[in-house]
C-alpha cells in the first residue's frame, strides 16, 4: 500500500482506534444525532400512514427486497417506510464505531490491555449497537403484527432508551474533554438534583402516555390498523395533565438553580429545557384544537424527542462535580483582643 494512502487510512481510523477526549465527544454526539434522526423519521412513517408500506420483514414484501408498489399502498408510502429502514445502516455503522472507540478510549493515556478503560463509557457505547439490534427485532414484530399499538409503543420507548444512553455517553465524554471539570464537590444543591431526577421520571411517563395517545388517535400508521380501545379525549387529557406537572417541576427547578447561585452552565441548560417544553406545550394544544393535522403531529413527536434530550442534558449537568479548591490561603493571622481598660478608682 502506498505511503500516502496508508497515512490517509491512519488519519481516518485514528479517531476510532486511538480516540482522544475530543474525538470521543464528537463520536458520541454523532450517536445522539443519528438516534434523533431515526426516531423523527420513524414518526414520519407512522403519521404519513406508511406503516405498512413494506408489509413484510426483513424484505419490503414477499416478492421484493427493495421498495416496490404493493397492494393498498402508494409508491410514496412504500418509499417512506423503506427509506426509514435504510437509515438503520448508517445508524449501525455509527453505533459500532462508538463502541469500538469507547473500548479503546483511555482518558488518562494509560497503555496496555484493560488499563485505564472507563467501564461506564464502554457499557454506554455497547448499549447503542445492542439497541439497534433490539430495534430491528421489535421493528419486525411491529410489521408482522400489522402495527399492533402495543408493539409500536414499545418500539418508540426502546428508541428513547437508546437515545438516553447516547446522551449520557456524550455528556460524560464532554465532561472528560472539559479541562475545567473535576471529581470534587457538587456544584448544585442536592434537593435540586432530586427535582432534576423527578423531571426525568415524569418525562418518561409523558413519553409513554404520548404513545398511547397516538395509538388511540386516527394517525396510528395506517387506516386499517388496530388501535387502543380507549377514549381519545381521556388519554389526551391525561397526557396534558402530565405535561402540566412537568411544567411545574421545570419552573421550580429553573428558579431554584437561578436563585441558589448554581453554575451558569446548569442555569442555561435549565432555560433551554424550559423553552423546549413550552414550545412543545403550544404545539400540543394547537394540534389538538386543529384536529390533529399529520404535519403538526410530526412536529410534536419530534419535539418530544428534543425535550427528552434537553431534560437528560439538564439532569447530567446538575450532577456534575467541580474541582476541589486546594489553594493555600496563607497562615492565619491572630486578631489581637482588646484589653479591658482599668476602672477609675
Amino acid at each position: 500500500m502506498p505511503a500516502d494512502i496508508k497515512s490517509r487510512v491512519a488519519a481516518w481510523t485514528r479517531p476510532v482506534l486511538e480516540p482522544t477526549p475530543v474525538s470521543m465527544r464528537r463520536l458520541a454526539l454523532a450517536g445522539v444525532i443519528a438516534n434523533t434522526v431515526i426516531m423523527s423519521t420513524g414518526a414520519a412513517v407512522r403519521l404519513s400512514a406508511s406503516g405498512l408500506g413494506c408489509p413484510d420483514w426483513p424484505q419490503c414484501s414477499a416478492a421484493d427486497v427493495v421498495a416496490s408498489k404493493n397492494a393498498g399502498q402508494t409508491l410514496l408510502n412504500t418509499w417512506i417506510e423503506f427509506g426509514n429502514r435504510l437509515l438503520n445502516f448508517p445508524l449501525v455503522v455509527i453505533a459500532v464505531l462508538i463502541f469500538i472507540a469507547a473500548w479503546r478510549f483511555r482518558p488518562d493515556g494509560a497503555a496496555g490491555p484493560g488499563t485505564g478503560r472507563r467501564r461506564d463509557l464502554v457499557w454506554l457505547g455497547a448499549a447503542q449497537p445492542l439497541g439497534v439490534v433490539a430495534q430491528a427485532v421489535i421493528g419486525g414484530i411491529v410489521v408482522l403484527t400489522k402495527l399492533s399499538p402495543a408493539a409500536v409503543s414499545v418500539h418508540f420507548l426502546v428508541s428513547a432508551a437508546v437515545l438516553a444512553a447516547a446522551v449520557a455517553l456524550h455528556m460524560r465524554c464532554a465532561q472528560i474533554a472539559d479541562t475545567s471539570g473535576g471529581s470534587g464537590t457538587a456544584t448544585v444543591r442536592r434537593d435540586l438534583q432530586l427535582i432534576a431526577a423527578a423531571l426525568v421520571a415524569v418525562t418518561c411517563v409523558m413519553l409513554a402516555a404520548g404513545t398511547v395517545v397516538t395509538g388511540t388517535g386516527p394517525l396510528a400508521g395506517d387506516a386499517g390498523v388496530p388501535r387502543y380501545k380507549l377514549p381519545l379525549e381521556g388519554v389526551t387529557q391525561l397526557h396534558a395533565d402530565i405535561g402540566w406537572l412537568l411544567a411545574g417541576l421545570s419552573i421550580a427547578l429553573v428558579l431554584g438553580l437561578r436563585l441558589s447561585g448554581a453554575p451558569r452552565r446548569a442555569v442555561r441548560a435549565g432555560w433551554i429545557m424550559l423553552a423546549a417544553l413550552g414550545s412543545q406545550g403550544v404545539i400540543g394544544y394547537t394540534q389538538y384544537f386543529t384536529h390533529l393535522p399529520a404535519g403538526l403531529v410530526w412536529v410534536h413527536v419530534t419535539g418530544s424527542v428534543l425535550v427528552w434530550i434537553a431534560v437528560l442534558r439538564l439532569f447530567f449537568t446538575v450532577r456534575e462535580r467541580g474541582p476541589v479548591n486546594t489553594a493555600r490561603t496563607g497562615p492565619a493571622v491572630a486578631v489581637p483582643t482588646r484589653q479591658p481598660e482599668p476602672l477609675d478608682r
